[in-house]
């Protein structure tokens, strides 16, 4: 069973087209997917480089490989031959033709890097999430979230069962747990792992220990929401500080973790530089930390945690899916007084303070330190919003609302 990708509009919208179109985004995310779903009626050619005498040849001889294989093209798992690039950027060049790569990988800061210097101005990048509520729900509402009155305003959801957050917070967003209604959870999310190791995690680097490589994943997913503390890892897991640190850059790499900066001004200056680190699926998450049901994240030490990370990841996908990228509008604020904001959007010239808290009944006590964006000289203080399990949208101050879970 297919789920329909909010993604689908921008690639192939045509305020969006390139030459080349980029998909990225962790494993098992429905990149190859999505491209063949949008694409399946059409003579498109499609490329798979986990091949690898498709993948010797397209490094060893890119110029024949695409002499071989007529556009439009999909090159799926791209980032393992970016020796293709430069010849893309020549066929383009020469061609003026528009949509004639598709490219997808699950390694998105290599490729990226590979893209940005051989097809700078040539490739529009997206990424792609795992399904966001939205999806799941068949929610046709795509736009970006923010707290403003025109966003509430037109967004009109379907309110949830209380349960029914904590069912999709343990099982997670990757598109089979949805297509395939009768897996087993602990199975895939095993398998998962298992898989990601042997094959994206042995590409990017020679990680050496597997089982302790395991276990600093498990670290990681348990510290999702903190401030990104590499010392603390490492010393949970008995590792050095540059092996935490390059295993952190392996999980960037493909897609698991995202690293929200703090946002800082001349203002404030006693604001917390240090980036926050949140996983980018809570079933992966709670597989990691060993939750094996909503129940037990629900009455557990983590619920905070999974709820925030939780949120985190339905604001970004609203961006992505958008196809806006999220790291040019999401930060936190934290200052050396203990003060914090849990999100920040800035969007459209204002800051919008988000806070996500459990409980149904929020008070002005929960958004005190919404004053400190008050004194920015760059950008206004735009609408905030208390993000909760309350069913009803609320005013709590004359600019801030509180906002159900289900209008992310």
């Amino acid at each position: 069973m297919y789920i329909k990708r909010h993604i689908e509009d921008v690639l192939t919208g045509k305020k969006y087209i390139r030459g080349a179109m980029a998909l990225t985004g962790s494993r098992q995310t429905g990149k190859s997917t999505v491209i063949e779903h949008i694409f399946k009626t059409s003579d498109m050619n499609t490329v798979v480089l986990d091949d690898m005498e498709l993948r010797a040849l397209a490094k060893t001889n890119p110029k024949l490989f695409l002499n071989k294989y007529k556009t439009p093209l999909f090159i799926d798992e791209a980032q393992y031959a970016p020796e293709l690039f430069p010849y893309i950027k020549i066929h383009i060049d020469n061609t003026k033709e528009k949509g004639a790569f598709y490219l997808s990988g699950s390694q998105r800061y290599n490729m990226m890097k590979n893209l940005s210097e051989s097809l700078a101005g040539r490739v529009g990048v997206f990424e792609l999430l795992g399904l966001s509520r939205r999806e799941i729900t068949n929610d046709a509402f795509n736009a970006p979230f923010a707290p403003t009155d025109e966003y509430i305003g037109s967004r009109n959801p379907k309110p949830w069962e209380y349960s029914e957050l904590w069912n999709v917070i343990h099982k997670g967003a990757f598109p089979e747990l949805y297509s395939t209604p009768d897996i087993n959870w602990n199975s895939f999310y095993n398998s998962y792992i298992n898989t990601y190791i042997e094959r994206d995690v042995k590409q990017i680097d020679n990680i050496g220990d597997e089982i302790k490589f395991y276990r600093f994943m498990q670290a990681v997913a348990a510290n999702s929401g903190n401030l990104f503390n590499v010392g603390g890892i490492a010393n949970e897991i008995g590792v050095n500080h540059p092996t935490c640190e390059k295993w952190l850059s392996v999980l960037r790499t493909s897609n698991l973790i995202y690293l929200l900066p703090p946002y800082y001004n001349n203002v404030v200056k006693r604001a917390i530089k240090t980036p926050k680190l949140y996983f980018l699926d809570t079933g992966l998450m709670a597989f990691l930390t060993k939750w094996h049901n909503p129940e037990q994240i629900e009455a557990g030490a983590m619920a905070g945690a999974f709820l925030e990370t939780f949120i985190f990841c339905e604001i970004v996908k609203s961006f992505s899916n958008a196809g806006i990228d999220p790291k040019n509008y999401l930060y936190f604020y934290r200052d050396k007084d203990g003060n914090e904001i849990d999100f920040i959007i800035n969007y459209q010239g204002s800051l919008h303070p988000v806070e996500v808290k459990r409980n149904s009944n929020p008070s002005v006590r929960d958004i005190k330190a919404f004053r400190f964006l008050d004194g920015d000289t760059v950008y206004k203080r735009g609408a905030g919003a208390v993000v909760c399990m309350n069913d009803n949208v609320l005013p709590l101050t004359e600019q801030d609302n509180i906002l159900p879970v289900w209008y992310i």
